[in-house]
């Protein structure tokens, strides 16, 4: 997830009959008042997350169509003092006065200089307060993460090291048209770990065509035995406009059967959480408390700010008069996003703001990718007048998941089982339907005789999460967290 590539849970609500909700606004100019329905925030969030987006890579593998450019040459003085201001600015906008985590997610960043990285870390420390010890993670490509360079960016103000190693088979990764070869990533990722010992988190991709259950229960056996604490796996995605797309819709490569994505997926969880992993969110897997800090705060629906071409955030604008969170994007294209933040300070493209009901669709959909799911705080904080028992203790397609042992309501919150969450993706839409149906009705008591919203629970069988689209995405969230598959 990159804060890029996100598309809002609001989006697919408003595909559904009554989804969406009313007070919807967008536009590129301030949002001074907040849309019709809206609940103001009652006081500036005093903390945010920043994502900073570095848009180049040296070449462009053939599953990837993330926001990145493959050019001749960087004007990276440029590209440097582009984020620099736009960070001042966006801080300055959402008036936080603390930055928890930094992510430099790509594209390649780890071809950026460490001139550039401790250049925006300044930037943020100049503006606000940045604790000693803050998660401060950069994407980084083998063949771009030798010791020098990696030294570079510790020095910098780095801390923590996420490598796109995607496989440790060479066929495979020619197959991905990556940069790279296996000895490279295994040696990237020794020399990571000696200068980042505990803080370095590996990606892998499972679901190839042609791959095996075999070859990929091998393939994760020597990651083991190569990795750290953090590990992220990613089903491969097909997506639109890719030459690995265009290889399998065309014949040339085989589709993977649906069945053995799953098994992978169940086959991966089993090995790591043997390993001594917990098993934290969809994806991913730490131990020894080796959690992503940064990307923890977008699952719980926590400010974050995205700085660079195409990056997302979600954040109360103070400094321009807002009140209420927005959903932000800024213009994808580097040379165009340079201009305007030149012009103007910052390259944001567009803004929607979020009503209620928007924001907990985000926080139950985010929330429950996570193994401690929806807290009771956290939906409170959302939503003081409506609690999680009067929206998914009644009734309905919620209460069938409990007794069917795949979802759990209680004091702590709402959250998947482990067998729940790897269905994820199937549970999701009823769940948010049933938010939107119990949004609509007057109050009522969370164990009225209601019976299930309509058009909610399709009986359709449920599938594994990882049977649609990269990382396990939840449904219709595309990329939401930094540390994929995009490096």
């Amino acid at each position: 997830m990159a804060a890029r590539g996100w598309r809002p849970v609001a989006a697919i609500a408003a595909a559904r009959p009554g989804g969406g909700g009313p007070g919807r606004g967008s536009g590129s100019g301030p949002a001074s008042e907040p849309a019709p329905g809206l609940v103001p925030e009652p006081a500036a969030p005093a903390t945010a997350a920043l994502y900073v987006h570095w848009p180049y890579c040296r070449k462009r593998c053939s599953y990837c169509n993330f926001n990145k450019y493959v050019v001749p040459a960087v004007d990276e003085a440029a590209v440097r003092a582009c984020l620099v201001r736009e960070t001042r600015t966006l801080l300055r906008l959402s008036q936080v006065q603390s930055i928890t985590s930094v992510f430099f997610g790509g594209g390649t960043p780890s071809l950026a200089s460490p001139r550039t990285i401790a250049a925006v870390l300044e930037a943020v420390a100049g503006a606000v307060h940045l604790p000693n010890g803050a998660e401060v993670t950069l994407e980084a490509n083998p063949s771009s993460a030798g010791i020098p360079r990696l030294a570079g960016f510790r020095a910098a103000g780095v801390n923590r090291l996420s490598i796109g190693v995607q496989s440790l088979d060479d066929a495979e990764l020619r197959l991905l048209g990556r940069e790279h070869t296996a000895a490279e990533a295994r040696g990237a990722v020794e020399a990571a770990r000696g200068l980042f010992p505990g803080r370095t988190s590996i990606d892998l991709l499972f679901g190839l065509p042609g791959q095996s259950l075999g070859a990929w229960a091998r393939g994760l056996e020597a990651a083991l035995g190569l990795c750290d604490d953090h590990v992220s796996l990613y089903q491969l995605t097909l997506e639109r406009g890719t030459v690995l797309a265009a290889q399998v819709w065309g014949g040339a490569l085989p589709t993977p059967p649906q069945d053995l994505l799953a098994d992978m997926y169940q086959a991966a969880r089993a090995t790591l959480v043997a390993a001594g992993f917990r098993h934290y969110e969809v994806s991913n897997f730490a131990r020894k408390g080796a959690l992503s800090t940064h990307n923890l705060s977008y699952w719980r629906a926590e400010q974050y700010i995205g700085v660079g071409p195409g990056a997302h955030g979600r954040f109360v604008p103070w400094g321009e008069g807002g009140r209420s969170r927005e959903a932000r994007v800024q213009t994808l294209e580097p040379d165009a996003w340079m201009r305007e933040v030149q012009s103007r300070g910052h390259g944001t493209r567009r803004r929607t703001v979020l009503n209620p009901l928007e924001q907990l669709e985000e926080v139950l959909a985010l929330g429950l990718r996570t193994d401690e799911g929806v807290t009771q705080e956290r939906w409170g904080h959302f939503s003081p007048h409506l609690s999680l028992e009067a929206v998914f203790g009644a009734p309905g397609e919620a209460k069938d998941l409990q007794q069917q042992g795949w979802l759990v309501l209680d004091g702590s919150g709402l959250r998947c089982t482990g067998e729940g969450l790897a269905l994820l993706d199937s549970l999701l839409p009823d769940l948010l339907c049933q938010l939107q149906h119990r949004w609509a009705l007057p109050a009522v008591p969370a164990h009225s005789a209601q019976g299930p919203a309509p058009g909610c629970g399709s009986g359709a069988p449920r599938r594994s999460p990882m049977e649609d689209r990269a990382g396990g995405e939840a449904a219709g969230l595309t990329g939401v967290v930094s540390g994929g598959s995009g490096e």
